[in-house]
């Protein structure tokens, strides 16, 4: 048997065994995905472990993305993104990034236009850099919105190597959010447990507006029930949860998932 896993603090939150799992029974391989709670002092070791115990591969994720880079053989895009959430060994210790992948694909998975189009990214984390680097590249003008400013204007400064990006604080939302055209919160505001949470209310929102949370577990958080009063479409985060997981499945097997099965999983877990 072949063990995967993914590592994390706190981790007991993650469907990603759940999602794998049913991937792995559905075509017939004889692989096991678990949840590993792992803090940034016990990375190092707890990567070079799994190595040395023979997994398959990892997934990363809170906080661990960006510690990661120092520790594996970045691939790109992770070396240019500054965060790794997929490791595979097969050639040594090689860290990759599907994050930025897995938004693009929820949101072209939903008929959101992404070229040409105005993002608004909340937060500054490992998963808002892989999804300024791919919207960025994918031709929308990314605003990166985050509580220090700073960290946020750092990150704006990477991506427009790439692309369209600029920075602000959170203090002047209302009027930014009124020019854009997708709202994507990559923040841990409103995940369990703290589900009462949200960084934007609907009296800042407008109708036009889509707005896709990241976060997946609850499926309708605080931020989406705000966007659905203020008449915005909305996007949860289950599947960019499950494009992501499909890439880092290919990755490590060679086999593409069957999606459907990964997207049931999650859902009929977390309903």
């Amino acid at each position: 048997m072949k063990l995967f896993g993914v590592l994390g603090d706190p981790v007991s939150h993650s469907l990603s065994p759940v999602m794998h799992n049913a991937a792995f029974r559905a075509l017939g391989m004889d692989c096991e995905y678990h949840a590993f709670r792992v803090n940034k002092d016990n990375l190092y070791n707890a990567i070079y472990g799994a190595y040395a115990l023979g997994f398959g591969g990892l997934n990363l994720t809170i906080p661990l993305k960006e510690k990661a880079l120092g520790i594996v053989d970045p691939a790109d895009p992770a070396k240019q993104i500054g965060a790794v959430n997929t490791i595979d060994f097969k050639k040594g210790i090689t860290g990759y990034n599907t994050d930025g992948v897995g938004a693009r694909m929820a949101l072209t998975g939903s008929g959101i236009e992404i070229k040409g189009k105005e993002v608004l990214l909340l937060g500054a984390g490992g998963a808002a850099r892989a999804i300024a680097f791919q919207l960025a590249k994918d031709g929308a003008s990314v605003i990166i919105a985050n509580r220090t400013v700073e960290r946020a204007e750092s990150l704006a400064g990477e991506v427009s190597r790439v692309g369209r990006s600029t920075a602000c604080g959170l203090d002047d939302l209302k009027n930014q959010i009124q020019n854009c055209d997708i709202l994507i919160n990559s923040t841990a505001a409103g995940m369990s447990p703290k589900i009462s949470e949200t960084i934007v209310t609907s009296d800042m929102m407008h109708k036009n507006l889509v707005v896709f949370d990241i976060v997946y577990n609850p499926i309708n958080t605080m931020l989406l029930q705000e966007a659905k009063k203020a008449g915005a479409r909305t996007i949860d985060g289950v599947m960019m949860l499950v494009y992501q997981g499909a890439e880092a499945f290919k990755i490590w097997t060679g086999c593409t998932p069957p999606v459907d099965v990964m997207e049931k999983a999650v859902r009929e877990r977390l309903s």
